[in-house]
């Protein structure tokens, strides 16, 4: 690992270049550049420096499925550093519905491979659980299967989080469950932060579990019925839910880009974070993959479909094209569409980064303008992870 480092560039699009210095892992100073450094240089006065990319809803990527308990942590490494070339610097591996035993085996794999490789460590901070609390009905329930949904526990939970050695951090579920709302009272008690997915929540649910201290809807718009009551519905309730953050998933299938773009005006700049939803399939070629149970194809085009229907189940979609995305579908600028994958899902967790600041962890990205958006470099915790030749 190289000790230091200097990265080259802008902090946002209008400003002034700066040089930063990197040293044993942390943001030493940010100075105007010129100062005589023997230290490697990345980056450029034409480029754009930011905090490294957070993603907060991955299922698989590169080829690689999260949801199996035979993971290895060499598959793990394979996709971390596949994610690596795209901005990424940390990620929620996301665990999604099974039988209970297969989601405790892939709990323990996620716990093991992130022990045993420091590398591993640095990208996973925790781990997005979604399910088995979620609706059972078709719609809301999305790609998790009918028969492993199960009523919100916190006895089942706590064998979920031993498994995962402490790592769950993130608990999407249904509000509407029997317990749901005692769960999530528990759930942040204990530090976890906990968001409304894949329900079939009414306006009460959603005020009662906001009350007991849910903060974020997840992947808004998805996980739902294809037709609701035109006004009264836990859509349009979650977007003016001010307590609630939303999270989007900008790949152009999941939302249409009007719909990006009205979600983002009315909940605001501060209360939106973009997540992949990322499956095997990301960074892959087309074909058919697996999310778990679930056996789903992907075509040329990137849609991600449960085979012979219309139905999403994950994205092939990356950060850095989510990052682009948002800037054509919302209007927003490019400084903007950044924060919404950087300083944003920070927000949830705010020991995972203080921002481009003397004494922060060094985990930055280095941007090209386009079209297209360019990853130039990736660095973690003061290393040079990736470099573009």
């Amino acid at each position: 690992m190289s000790t230091s480092v200097v990265v080259q560039g802008r902090l946002t699009r209008g400003a002034a270049p700066v040089e930063i210095l990197v040293a044993e892992g942390r943001i030493e100073a940010i100075r105007p550049p010129g100062a005589t450094t023997d230290c490697p240089i990345v980056g450029g006065a034409d480029c754009l420096v930011a905090e490294g990319f957070m993603d907060m809803q991955v299922n698989g990527f590169a080829a690689v499925d999260f949801n199996r308990p035979a993971l290895t942590g060499e598959e793990i490494r394979r996709a971390t550093e596949a994610m690596w070339r795209t901005g990424v610097t940390q990620f929620l591996p996301t665990v999604v519905t099974a039988p209970v035993r297969d989601m405790l085996g892939t709990l323990k794999a996620i716990a093991r491979a992130r022990e045993q490789d420091p590398a591993v460590r640095r990208a996973i901070p925790g781990i997005h659980l979604e399910g088995p609390f979620l609706a059972p009905e078709d719609g809301p329930r999305g790609a998790h299967p009918a028969d492993s949904i199960r009523d919100p526990d916190w006895g089942l939970f706590q064998q979920f989080q031993d498994a995962a050695g402490g790592l769950i951090r993130l608990v999407t579920l249904a509000p509407e469950r029997p317990g749901a709302i005692g769960l999530i009272w528990q759930l942040c008690q204990a530090g976890i932060v906990v968001g409304i997915g894949h329900s079939d929540a009414k306006e009460a649910d959603i005020d009662q579990a906001v009350e007991a201290g849910a903060r974020i809807s997840c992947h808004l718009g998805n996980g739902s019925h294809a037709m609701l009551p035109r006004h009264r519905n836990y859509i349009q309730k979650q977007l003016a839910t001010d307590a609630l953050m939303a999270s989007l998933i900008v790949d152009g299938h999941h939302l249409p880009s009007y719909v990006v773009k009205n979600m983002i005006r009315c909940k605001r700049m501060n209360h939106v974070i973009l997540v992949t939803d990322a499956m095997a399939a990301a960074a892959a070629p087309p074909g058919k993959y697996r999310l778990g149970e679930v056996l789903a194809e992907v075509g040329p085009d990137g849609y991600v479909r449960l085979p012979g229907t219309p139905y999403l189940a994950g994205s092939a979609l990356t950060m850095d094209r989510a990052v682009e995305n948002v800037t054509r579908f919302a209007g927003l600028s490019l400084d903007e569409a950044i924060l919404l994958a950087t300083r944003q899902p920070r927000r949830l967790f705010p020991d995972l980064g203080a921002g481009l600041v003397p004494g922060a962890r060094a985990d930055l990205v280095v941007l090209r303008e386009g079209p297209p958006l360019t990853v130039e470099t990736t660095i973690v915790e003061g290393e040079v992870v990736y470099r573009r030749n």
